[in-house]
């Protein structure tokens, strides 16, 4: 949600950051249910409605799996706490990843990273993502590179990555993991289902050795048929938030 459209009366504003809230609570907790978290390292964000710029983001020291509506921290665009739950503290490079998005895109109303086993692993393969699969080839079409360059804690890095993901959806951090970024939550967590089914299916199929190549042709109509991807968040996200109420419910308090 940018801020050209949020509501501007208070109540509403309150209520509009609370549906953003537990959104982004379910998307932690959803990442834990996938098994793609590590510990308490690795971020989700979400732009707070409204005309500051301000985010959320998780407090650094609790696990995906425990994060709340309520815990979320507040932060500005310079990584300042503007409001916390019981726990304050954020990941100085978390904030470099995720304000680098959020401030060089005003249209990525989430931001979410990862260091997955697969992600990482495709993320430091020579030719990166393959089109192996139908699932791979409907992200190519909406994937960036980056290079890496340490611990993201040099906010000069910023323009670097933001230069890199340009108006990309997704982006492979070289040797380091993956990110997504999107309109909202929803949307950004279904382009990061399917940026890490695509390189979990890559990491198996290599891994059964020489692989078969698709036709450029089919590549080309594959990508052709990605644009309208995101939209694919309409029926995932509900459904998503069903498994989520089944197995690991209370992220909306």
């Amino acid at each position: 949600m940018t801020t050209d459209t949020a509501p501007q009366d208070p109540a509403d504003l309150k209520k509009a950051e609370w549906k953003v809230r537990t959104e982004l609570a379910a998307a932690y907790r959803l990442v834990a249910l996938f098994g793609w978290d590590d510990l308490v390292f690795t971020h989700l964000s979400a732009r707070v409605p409204g005309p500051e710029h301000h985010f959320l983001i998780n407090p650094y020291g609790l696990l995906f799996h425990e994060i709340t509506a309520s815990s979320l921290v507040k932060v500005d665009q310079n990584g300042e706490v503007v409001e916390s739950g019981s726990i304050s503290r954020v990941n100085p490079a978390g904030f470099t990843i995720h304000s680098a998005v959020h401030m060089g895109r005003e249209d990525a109303g989430a931001v979410m990273h990862l260091h997955a086993a697969d992600g990482v692993a495709v993320s430091a393969h020579r030719d990166g993502l393959l089109p192996l699969s139908q699932t791979a080839m409907l992200c190519l079409e909406h994937l960036s590179y980056h290079e890496y360059e340490g611990v993201a804690l040099n906010l000069d890095e910023r323009e670097r990555l933001i230069r890199d993901l340009g108006d990309k959806s997704m982006m492979l951090l070289r040797n380091h993991g993956v990110l997504t970024a999107g309109k909202d939550v929803p949307e950004t967590f279904t382009y990061l289902y399917f940026l890490m089914k695509a390189c979990e299916i890559q990491v198996k199929a290599q891994s059964c050795g020489p692989v078969h190549m698709p036709s450029d042709q089919a590549i080309r109509t594959t990508a052709d048929q990605s644009q309208s991807l995101g939209m694919a968040a309409k029926l995932t996200w509900p459904a998503l938030v069903r498994l989520l109420d089944s197995k690991n419910p209370g992220y909306g308090v």
